[in-house]
């Protein structure tokens, strides 16, 4: 999702390329246009980890899409896939080193964390007087605090450590009445020393304050009596009681009436939680010392907005390599690769495409009796049903007083709006772009949902549990991981549990359960050879490798069924 949360592939699987080349995500369907054509590469292993250092753990399987439709790559992006420029890989889950996890955001049910609003709050103050943090500003929290946690895990996990502090703690006391009692010759009094402990658990249980801060008495010993100097001892409902007596004099200062006659007066609403909107776009006082617009640019095909501003969202992006990423002066021109979307019309396929098809569409009437009006359909780059601004590739452009401070990369896909990159001037550091941009995406989601029903998820690329620095990504909740064996949601609450005993993991809880868009039949998978559209059936009786048919049924494993029958394959 962020800058730290996507690596670049292989040297050997990148090439140097400008930001405005090529076309973007979601071309129109075949018959009127193009369609998904990839080059599989195969499986790579032994490479470089950007998360742990292995100098060799890394393994993943790649594809080069030369032009990708958003439905295709929502599907891909379902069964694990994710893009880097053009490059699209899978990890293999249970080889790599570090096992990353499709997330996704439900953001239509998403609430701001307490830390999250503070990130808001302060852009606001920014905006609004120019107040500027002092304080620790790192764009995305590496060792979250607790209260960035959801709530029910942070009770649970309190809960389980009072428990345990207080286990410990009654053994300790109780130890410590054995020895007195031995040294004097005496048997210890279980009750006493049993009621002296569940008195502790009482009292602190009731408190609410972590079980840490308990300050443990000595327990007097015979015939010195209590230390005077120290206030006397008091049962747990005698400071229940007066606790909340200090509560209702606070809240009744006046003294209006309290307890049952309060509760028959008028009921009044619950508060209700501002909403992220709310936050975001709060108003600002005529005078504000700053200006902040966000504007949505199409990037593939370029837009004429994009193209006007591309040199100086480039610059940008330049500085944010050097700064955050240490790169040298010339290295941003060969990583920039992120920034082209993934689809694009390549000449050499664009010129043979129209024979092709035809040829393909001839063979899928005459073989397989599909209607012509059928074959290879899929939807347009801009349906009327579909969000305003289309589907494909955009560049969220962040414009404070006149100029770009911030750039999202991000995909529009019928389901979801998936974030692709962030890259930011590193000047504006302090105002943790990061954390804002995320929320500010989950808002644009909600937004286009109101056009479009379906598309209500925020994918933030992948989460990788065995890297402490990229948990960050679990704080934007609710959340769902990606099962990497049968490719279904699963809530994070219900992975974190086995994430902490094995780095790889099957979500799904059913044993029996199955990948139910799995390959069935690679056959009906359409490879593009020599100019030619044709089932994999006919291109394989035509090949004498064996290792060919290996690397094509695993790549139509890869994909699953629906793209296998939709993309070209492209075999040279």
């Amino acid at each position: 999702m962020r800058a730290a949360a996507q690596r670049r592939p292989p040297a050997a699987l990148r090439r140097p390329v400008r930001p405005a080349e090529g076309a973007g995500v979601g071309r129109a369907a075949p018959c009127g246009g193009m369609a998904s054509v990839v080059e599989y590469k195969g499986l790579r292993a032994g490479y470089r980890c950007g998360y742990c250092g292995a100098d060799d753990g890394k393994v993943s399987c790649g594809m080069w899409a030369h032009s990708m439709t958003v439905q295709d790559y929502q599907d891909l992006v379902d069964r694990g896939w994710r893009r880097s420029g053009k490059y699209v890989y899978k990890p293999v889950m249970n080889q790599t080193c570090c096992p990353q996890y499709t997330i996704r955001c439900r953001s239509l049910q998403f609430q701001p964390s307490k830390s999250q609003k503070k990130v808001l709050k302060k852009m606001l103050k920014f905006l609004a007087k120019g107040e500027v943090s002092k304080g620790h500003c790192e764009d995305e929290p590496m060792e979250p605090i607790l209260e960035d946690a959801v709530a029910s895990d942070v009770a649970l996990i309190n809960k389980l450590d009072v428990q345990c502090d207080l286990k410990m703690l009654g053994d300790t006391l109780k130890e410590s009445l054995e020895r007195e009692e031995k040294k004097k010759g005496k048997p210890a009094k279980k009750e006493d020393s049993k009621e002296l402990i569940q008195s502790q658990e009482k009292e602190e249980l009731g408190s609410g304050e972590p079980s840490r801060s308990v300050e443990v008495r000595s327990v007097p010993q015979p015939g010195k009596g209590a230390d005077l100097s120290k206030p006397p001892c008091r049962k747990a409902k005698e400071i229940r009681k007066e606790r909340k007596r200090l509560k209702l004099m606070q809240q009744n200062p006046a003294g209006e009436p309290t307890g049952v006659q309060a509760q028959r007066g008028p009921k009044t609403e619950p508060h209700q939680p501002r909403s992220l909107e709310d936050l975001i776009f709060e108003s600002l006082p005529e005078n504000a010392s700053h200006k902040l617009e966000v504007r949505v640019v199409r990037s593939s095909p370029p837009s004429s907005q994009f193209k006007a501003t591309m040199l100086e969202s480039y610059q940008v992006y330049k500085r944010y390599q050097m700064v955050i990423h240490n790169h040298s002066p010339d290295e941003p021109t060969v990583s920039q690769v992120r920034l082209v979307p993934v689809s694009w019309e390549d000449a050499e396929f664009t010129s043979s495409f129209s024979q092709s098809l035809s040829l393909y569409v001839k063979y899928q009437v005459a073989v397989h009796r599909d209607p012509p009006e059928e074959c290879g359909k899929t939807e347009p780059e801009n349906p009327p049903n579909g969000p305003d601004c289309g589907y494909g590739s955009f560049h969220q452009q962040y414009w404070l007083d006149g100029k770009i401070i911030a750039v999202g990369v991000i995909d529009i896909l019928p389901c979801c709006v998936s974030s692709v990159y962030l890259y930011y001037d590193p000047d504006y550091a302090f105002l943790s772009l990061g954390v804002y941009s995320a929320l500010r995406e989950i808002a644009f989601t909600r937004q286009l949902h109101e056009k479009v029903p379906q598309l209500s998820y925020y994918y933030m690329g992948f989460y990788i549990h065995s890297c402490p620095k990229m948990r960050y990504k679990g704080h934007y909740r609710p959340s769902d991981l990606l099962c990497p064996e049968t490719y279904v949601w699963v809530p994070i609450e219900q992975c974190l549990p086995s994430l902490e005993n094995s780095k790889y993991c099957r979500f799904n809880q059913d044993p029996d359960a199955v990948d139910e868009g799995r390959s069935k039949d690679p056959d009906r998978l359409r490879v593009f050879h020599k100019k030619a559209i044709v089932p994999y059936g006919v291109y394989r009786r035509q090949q004498q490798d064996p290792g060919e048919e290996a690397a094509v049924r695993q790549y139509a494993s890869l994909v699953g069924q629906a793209c296998a029958e939709r993309m070209l394959l492209f075999r040279s």
